[in-house]
């Protein structure tokens, strides 16, 4: 699998972007949906990605710049076809490598809660996220959660 900064213009990624998008809509309320269109994900302090296995690809993921010290995931998707199949758990770890590499203190996101939204909660949980309060413009209530982990910021060796 390769995972590659992305400039949103190939076809596919696009699909998969509206496929995103789509889904968010057919499973939050609608004044919560904070998935970002194509022109967001486009905007200074986001930078998105995507995985490519064998040519296709298998999912995408951006992290947005909150400030010098504090991330957030966006855009978190697995193509239908590679569900379950590690290619969102190998994004998350990967934004994660970005946000240690930016020094960045801590990660968050925000999501909805229901079944539609449990597979990626379970991956964030397994990998340290915990709920918080509510970052960013974000509301917590009846649908919305936050998230966040801490970022280990590993030393610069010296010689």
């Amino acid at each position: 699998m390769e995972i590659v900064e992305d400039d949103l213009s190939r076809e596919e990624v696009r699909s998969l972007i509206a496929l995103h998008l789509s889904g968010m809509h057919a499973n939050s309320p609608a004044c919560k949906v904070h998935a970002l269109p194509l022109e967001k994900l486009r905007e200074p302090g986001v930078t998105f990605f995507t995985a490519w296995v064998d040519g296709k690809l298998g999912g995408m993921g951006a992290i947005r710049e909150l400030d010098a010290r504090h991330g957030e995931l966006k855009s978190m998707r697995a193509a239908p076809e590679w569900l379950g199949k590690g290619v969102g758990e190998a994004i998350l770890l990967h934004l994660l490598a970005v946000a240690a590499a930016r020094g960045y203190e801590r990660v968050s996101l925000e999501t909805g809660q229901g079944p539609a939204f449990a597979p990626a909660l379970g991956l964030y949980r397994k990998h340290g996220f915990v709920n918080c309060e509510a970052f960013a413009d974000y509301v917590l209530d009846d649908f919305s959660q936050c998230l966040t982990r801490p970022i280990a910021v590993r030393p610069i060796a010296r010689n």
